[in-house]
Parts: structure tokens; sequence; C-alpha cells
């Protein structure tokens, strides 16, 4: 009975071991920070939040040349950058009807062309130029530009080579980041030109 007695007494009195008493846990506790986000970053060179792209046309000309399918050089290819829309308009907020916009974002989109082509009765000739439009209710002005490596938000009117009238049309499907890519034709290639449910259509033909 005593023994019984005893180790009552003794569970009675104990008290439950604290935590975080000793001092190395006492000093994490007392000096944590909030979580920050991970750093999704470069060390080099910001992240652009409107990236770099390329088209081909032949379409997936670079993976189609890797897979042994492709022997002749591209007909064209197009480098811009895809702004998205972030919740805004495409017109009245981000672009304006009547008003020059540089196709894309950053540097001055890019049209290279490898073999003549022609684009609404309008010969191409293989070269470098940029490109940017003028767009309109109805239908957008595609400019052919030889002023390249530049930023696109000022044009050079006098650098202009070719001023072409391309359909345009509204109720699209909806795209959130401005896309250019090529689509193969009987004759040659439409290059697609899609922002919110906006698509403007350029009609290449090969010569």
């Amino acid at each position: 009975m005593s023994v019984l007695f005893v180790l009552l007494f003794i569970a009675c009195n104990r008290q439950p071991k604290a935590e975080n008493t000793g001092p190395e846990k006492q000093s994490v506790t007392t000096v944590r920070q909030p979580a920050q986000p991970a750093n999704t970053g470069s060390p080099y060179e910001p992240v652009d939040v409107s990236p770099m792209d390329m088209s081909y046309f032949p379409v997936h000309y670079p993976l189609e040349k890797l897979a042994g399918k492709m022997v002749a050089p591209p007909v064209m290819r197009v480098i811009y950058s895809r702004p998205h829309l972030q919740g805004r308009s495409l017109f009245n907020g981000i672009l304006k009807y009547n008003e020059p916009w540089r196709l894309g974002a950053n540097e001055a989109t890019e049209l290279d062309v490898f073999k003549a082509v022609t684009l609404s009765g309008r010969k191409i000739a293989p070269g470098r130029y940029t490109l940017y439009v003028i767009p309109h209710e109805k239908n957008w002005t595609l400019v052919l530009s030889s002023n390249i490596d530049n930023w696109g938000l000022k044009q050079d009117p006098t650098k202009d080579l070719q001023r072409i009238e391309i359909a345009a049309t509204t109720g699209n499907p909806r795209t959130e980041y401005f896309t250019m890519v090529f689509k193969q034709t009987g004759r040659g290639a439409d290059l697609l030109m899609a922002w919110d449910d906006v698509l403007a259509v350029a009609p290449f033909v090969i010569n």
C-alpha cells in the first residue's frame, strides 16, 4: 500500500517538460521571420513578363530538321515578344485604332525572309525586316520596315518599305497572350496575329 502511495505522489507532482526550453530552440523561435516567396527570377537578368518567342514556316522547322525531315532552309520566321492582357481590354485599353503598334512588346518585331515570297501581290525579297501595324476597326495596315535592331516603341516611317492592308476580325477565340504563328495554306502560309478576340491574317505566297 505504501509503495502505491509513493508512486501516486510522484506522478501528481511531476511537471510536464516545457517545449523549446533549450537555448537553441528558444533562439530559433524568437528570430523566426514570415515566410518569403521563392525567388523565381534570375541573378543575372530580370525575368521579362513578355517573353520572346519565334515562329517558323514551315511550322516547327527546327524540330522537323532535328527529326531529319527538313533539308532546305526555312521560308520565313518571325521573332517577337508576347505581351498579355492582365485583365485589360485590348482596344481603348492597350491599343488605339489608327495608331501604330509594334506588334508585340520590347524589341521591334522581326520578320526574316529566306526565300522570296509575295504578300497581297507585293514581292518581298529575302532579308531581315521589322514589322509593325496600324490597326483599324475593319482591317490592319501591316508595315515592313528596314529599321532593324531597334526598340519597337517608336517607328520611323522614313524607313518603311511596304504598307499592306490585311484582314482583321473580332469575335474569335480569346487569347490572353499575343500570338504570332504561321499556318500552312495551299500556296504558302498565313501569318496569324491573335490577341484577345482579334485575329489579323497576312497571306504569304511562296514564289
